[in-house]
């Protein structure tokens, strides 16, 4: 199943109507009559509503009303109110896929999906850092964003730091906690992962054609069922979930959307300290004595600070060591 963002479902016209009356009973033949189709074509649509996870309450003589929203993660839902300038105005969503990354990249070259949002309830091949396997269960958001950047290349190592610090804004300002940011691109919970980054670039001529992002946030899981299924995977230190009890994740993705537009404006105005700045504060790293496994061999010392380009600063006595891309373990 697969609903995006710009093709015209009859069922949301009924959807609409009963939001805007939401502590009202509509009488089925009102609708009918006002939107000029069949009270089995009302009934069929409040069917199709219900299956996709609304809550209906429907009374004899009067009619049908929206009690509470679905949990998916629905396009319709996300690009409504959406305080974003082009992040998140077109989006596809699948009940079910091999991974939104995959599909995200096959359309990422199209102009029109600059900010383009691809997410799934659940993806059966879904992909981390380092050609690693990322299970993906149900009450997770997998997500993957399209952007076709404005800025010079030098600055694509920069991405991850950008995007995990996004995020970990948007968790501190909906859910009211503060998760730590773990280089390069994992977003912590009392030192156990609840996010990580991935991302793909296109890149032609020297010029960045297009990024994509690719998200993965344990937001409503079990942790001791995942961590079950991962827990042999190198460099594993452990699962949490960002809730447990009966939130929504549409407030997180729309505030997530609206947090990385602004910090991808950071980047395009070069005001790099700003990023720099913000990650360091929430950083489980900086200060840290650290192992890391690099393409080049092992390196081991204390993490000082991040360079303008996203890279950790290592240092080794007197000497210091300039790491971008690595596996990191902090040392007790």
């Amino acid at each position: 199943m697969m609903f995006t963002s710009f093709d015209d479902f009859s069922f949301l016209k009924i959807l609409s109507f009963l939001k805007a009356h939401e502590s009202e009973f509509l009488s089925g033949q009102d609708m009918s009559d006002i939107l000029k189709i069949s009270r089995v074509a009302v009934w069929k649509d409040i069917k199709k509503i219900r299956s996709l996870g609304y809550k209906i309450e429907s009374k004899q003589n009067l009619g049908y009303r929206l009690v509470d929203s679905s949990e998916l993660l629905l396009p319709w839902e996300i690009t409504q109110n959406l305080n974003t300038k082009f992040l998140g105005k077109r989006v596809y969503y699948f009940d079910s896929t091999d991974s939104t990354q995959n599909f995200a990249m096959e359309i990422a070259s199209n102009d029109k999906e600059n900010g383009t949002v691809v997410i799934s309830k659940k993806q059966t091949g879904g992909r981390g850092r380092m050609k690693r396997k990322w299970k993906s269960p149900t009450g997770g958001i997998w997500m993957s964003i399209i952007i076709h950047p404005k800025f010079d290349v030098s600055y694509t190592t920069l991405v991850p730091i950008a995007t995990s610090l996004a995020l970990c804004m948007a968790i501190e300002k909906i859910l009211k906690i503060k998760p730590e940011l773990k280089w390069p691109n994992d977003v912590t919970l009392k030192g156990k992962k609840v996010a990580g980054v991935l991302v793909d670039t296109s890149i032609i001529s020297n010029e960045i054609e297009n990024v994509v992002l690719g998200i993965g946030i344990n937001f409503k899981i079990k942790p001791h069922e995942l961590a079950s299924t991962i827990k042999k995977t190198p460099n594993f230190y452990g699962v949490a979930t960002l809730v447990k009890k009966n939130e929504k994740a549409l407030p997180l993705v729309q505030q997530f959307l609206y947090e990385l537009e602004n910090v991808f404006q950071l980047i395009n105005s070069r005001r790099i300290k700003k990023i720099k700045s913000e990650w360091t504060k929430r950083s489980s790293t900086i200060g840290r004595n650290v192992s890391i496994i690099t393409g080049e061999g092992n390196v081991n010392g204390k993490a000082v600070k991040i360079d303008s380009d996203g890279a950790l600063i290592i240092s080794k006595g007197k000497k210091a060591e300039k790491i971008l891309v690595g596996d990191i373990t902090y040392d007790q």
